[in-house]
């Protein structure tokens, strides 16, 4: 559904009468402001209360692909709800950000600081002890960039994101760069120090990306490489978004791109033996339109997988797609919405409620000239 033509309208209008009963609420928004990809952060829920992380800049019509003014300031900001995603505040993450810049935003700034160790507030090593089972734990992944020479850490909070304590270095783990968002996994009581994470690494080109899974287990003392996902793509592997299964495998959605960057999916791998090999599964969607978009998935309560998008091509819009073989098949797109008003939309993070419905986070825009925005779509599968 890429050129907006009458069979690709229709076809979308199909896909939405499937979606059933929904409800798109307004997170932040601000006149000439740009607020922008909440999957480089992160979502935590504990019940009906939900934490949320995106970056907020400036509005620039001139910015590029992004409409963003890089010569001002970016600030990390946290977005909360405490009624299931219908209403929320904003305020800025309350965290140390290296240099006191906007964390995971360096790529969008015309001036970029140097290496986090000359900057204010550097990581520092994490002496260990981490119980990632604490019932208001959260982690929080961060980066300098893409490429080679990006840098990441992390935060930790105990007390549902209203403090968060670091940065804390990531190694370098042998390679040119190290692009860290938020994925990682737990397990349970019997292991409370042991955390498994999928990050990105630079190619060996220094080019973006190729996902790698890495493993504390003395409460992120240290991190060990565990494995590659797969031999590096002519293209990019990137984003990882990661879940734990009822028989103990491990799958992650990873948001894929041709050499010639002009076909953008994702794929799903799987490993059976905690992160130590992988296979590939499927490619739950092969088409994720112009400069393409990461995945946002989610174990359902029915045992089903929810896969979540923002599709770039006309009409551009958040899908989601659903399995019921543990990611072997899906079903067809679910149109959540598709009404953006140009392809700088997506970058998407869900919870599921104990009430079954869904509460998917992600940026949008009404217009190609107006302000980018942070979006909720609450929707039962």
């Amino acid at each position: 559904m890429g050129n907006g033509s009458n069979s690709d309208i229709l076809q979308t209008n199909r896909l939405l009468k499937k979606t059933g009963n929904m409800q798109h609420v307004t997170v932040y928004r601000c006149n000439g402001r740009y607020a922008g990809w909440p999957a480089n952060y992160g979502i935590w829920s504990w019940g009906d209360e939900i934490v949320t992380g995106f970056i907020l800049g400036f509005h620039d019509d001139d910015g590029g692909t992004h409409a963003r003014d890089t010569k001002r300031p970016f600030v990390a900001m946290q977005a909360r709800s405490l009624d299931g995603g219908h209403t929320w505040g904003n305020i800025q993450a309350p965290l140390l950000a290296p240099g006191n810049l906007g964390i995971s935003a360096d790529e969008h700034m015309s001036s970029p600081e140097g290496p986090v160790a000359e900057r204010a507030n550097a990581p520092s090593s994490h002496p260990g002890g981490i119980n990632f089972t604490r019932p208001d734990f959260a982690m929080l992944c961060a980066r300098t960039g893409l490429k080679a020479g990006a840098e990441s850490w992390f935060y930790t909070s105990t007390d549902r994101c209203r403090s968060w304590s670091g940065p804390f270095t990531l190694p370098m783990f042998e390679q040119l760069g190290i692009a860290a968002r938020t994925d990682y996994l737990t397990y349970g009581r019997d292991q409370p120090q042991k955390a498994t994470l999928l990050l990105t690494a630079s190619k060996l080109d220094g080019e973006e990306g190729r996902v790698f899974c890495t493993r504390t287990e003395d409460g992120g003392k240290s991190f060990n490489f565990v494995s590659w996902l797969r031999p590096a793509p002519s293209g990019f592997d990137i984003m990882p978004a990661s879940i734990k299964l009822k028989s103990d495998g491990i799958v992650t959605a990873l948001r894929s791109r041709s050499a010639s960057g002009t076909r953008n999916w994702i794929d799903l791998m799987r490993s059976d033996d905690d992160g130590q090999t992988w296979r590939f599964i499927s490619t739950p969607v092969p088409d994720t339109g112009r400069g393409g978009n990461p995945p946002a998935m989610i174990n359902l309560s029915d045992g089903r997988i929810c896969l979540i998008y923002g599709y770039r091509d006309r009409p551009s819009g958040i899908r989601a797609v659903l399995s019921g073989d543990e990611g072997q098949s899906w079903s067809e797109e679910i149109v959540l919405r598709h009404d953006g008003g140009n392809h700088d939309i997506g970058y998407p993070r869900a919870i599921q409620r104990s009430d079954g419905n869904v509460v998917v986070i992600y940026y949008y825009n009404d217009s190609v000239y107006g302000e980018r925005y942070i979006a909720a779509t609450i929707w039962k599968p």
